[in-house]
């Protein structure tokens, strides 16, 4: 199955045409339009430093409807005790770059790349990408980003340097995003952290379908802060 070499074009070629695995194209650019054209057909980047810009489009993909995010009861206890603040939108920077330095027990390196960084912060300025922080006596120990389009949030990353910080970043983001009635966060690929908190796979075919449907949506474009 061939893999395309995308060039200035800004054009992507049919999700159905991914490899197994779901890669699908290599190469292009970082772009905000290209970014958003890429999430809007289902698509996203994941790549390392010593590779050309790769384009995946998974099957199956793993979503979660944001009012089926699993919430434990120690979890509830922990988020009524008050012991994290919860912030939006207020240090994307330190929250994307925190991201990249996490260690990982299932990965060697950072996919996170520092032109990833950079573009994802010009989302971010562009009101599209957004962060979600946990806060611990004022130090930021825990969040998450992703991208928001239509009534659908494109999950990116997440760190914690403390327990349940990341957890409660999630929370937070599932409850705000109930709140505006979107139909679902990508989660891209199967974890078993994230299916434990509610996340379930689903076809590709299905996931494009979902999307279509969420993009007929207005985006809530901006600062998410309060």
């Amino acid at each position: 199955m061939p893999i395309y070499r995308l060039g200035s074009e800004l054009i992507f070629p049919d999700p159905a045409l991914a490899d197994p695995e779901g890669l699908l194209a290599v190469g292009g650019d970082l772009s905000p339009e290209r970014l958003l054209l890429a999430y809007s057909m289902g698509i996203f980047p994941w790549y390392s430093d010593d590779q050309p810009i790769l384009w995946w489009s998974p099957d199956p993909r793993l979503i979660v409807k944001p009012k089926d995010v699993h919430i434990s009861k120690s979890l509830q206890r922990t988020m009524k005790s008050g012991k994290f603040t919860i912030r939006f939108d207020t240090d994307f920077h330190s929250v994307i770059r925190l991201c990249s330095e996490m260690e990982r027990p299932d990965q060697a390196g950072t996919w996170i790349t520092e032109e990833m960084i950079e573009a994802y912060c010009l989302l971010h300025m562009k009101g599209f990408a957004h962060s979600v922080e946990s806060y611990l006596d004022g130090d930021l120990v825990g969040g998450l980003y992703g991208v928001s389009m239509g009534r659908a949030f494109f999950g990116e990353s997440m760190f914690s340097n403390c327990s349940d910080a990341s957890k409660v970043a999630l929370a937070a983001l599932s409850g705000r995003l109930t709140e505006w009635s979107f139909d679902f966060i990508d989660c891209q690929v199967t974890t078993q952290h994230l299916v434990r908190m509610g996340a379930r796979e689903i076809a590709r075919a299905e996931f494009l379908d979902r999307l279509n449907d969420a993009l007929c949506h207005d985006t809530y474009q901006g600062v998410w802060t309060e």
